[in-house]
């Protein structure tokens, strides 16, 4: 768990993927967003209860949003919207691929706020074409992006080999993240361990280099 100023942040391994899933919630209001309904309907329920141990206000879901289409990403969304009656978000081109409603279609660059909570879209053109990350500023601490699958330790997402593809990914990520954030940038991947922009930075000539 991060404890932050103004928000908590607490995440959950689901699925035999090892997928994340993150839960932001507002210390003084209680909202959470999601981010990532990927399985396991229960270990979700359990994460919010968790949150909303963070609060002294009413917790309650507010938004989920959807890093990208992909199906290890979504299998809890339908229940997820649901039993929470929050609202969905995702990036705008992904939006056709997610057999759930979206209410908020992201662009880059998009806010997404919550009462207590506020988010800038940054869209990450490559593991799909609507794949977007979520960065959040702490006040007082270093900003916390949550990456989805455009950026793990050791590398960028999988494109499946497509130079296209990994050209579009790879200038996103060093335009739109690292020339733009600190290295001391948290970074919360889709899944495994998270790392930061400081500790990545060295290695994209070599990311470029190697084509994946």
């Amino acid at each position: 768990m991060w404890d932050l100023r103004d928000i908590t942040i607490r995440s959950a391994s689901v699925s035999e993927m090892d997928n994340n899933v993150y839960l932001l919630t507002s210390k003084q209001t209680g909202a959470q967003v999601l981010i990532d309904a990927a399985d396991d309907l229960p270990a979700i329920r359990r994460l919010f209860a968790d949150g909303a141990a963070d609060t002294a206000a009413e917790a309650k879901v507010a938004l989920v949003v959807t890093t990208h289409s992909h199906w290890d990403h979504v299998r809890a969304l339908a229940e997820t919207v649901e039993a929470t009656g929050a609202r969905s978000a995702a990036g705008a081109e992904d939006v056709p691929d997610i057999d759930v409603p979206v209410d908020l279609a992201l662009n880059h660059g998009d806010p997404v706020e919550v009462d207590g909570i506020t988010l800038e879209a940054i869209k990450l053109r490559g593991h799909t074409p609507g794949s977007v990350a979520l960065l959040y500023r702490d006040p007082d601490g270093p900003a916390h992006l949550f990456s989805g699958d455009s950026l793990f330790p050791g590398g960028v997402g999988n494109t499946q080999k497509d130079p296209a593809r990994f050209t579009s990914l790879m200038n996103d990520v060093e335009e739109r993240v690292f020339g733009y954030l600190p290295d001391d940038t948290v970074v919360h991947p889709g899944h495994g361990k998270g790392t930061t922009l400081g500790a990545e930075r060295p290695h994209l000539p070599e990311w470029r280099e190697r084509g994946w």
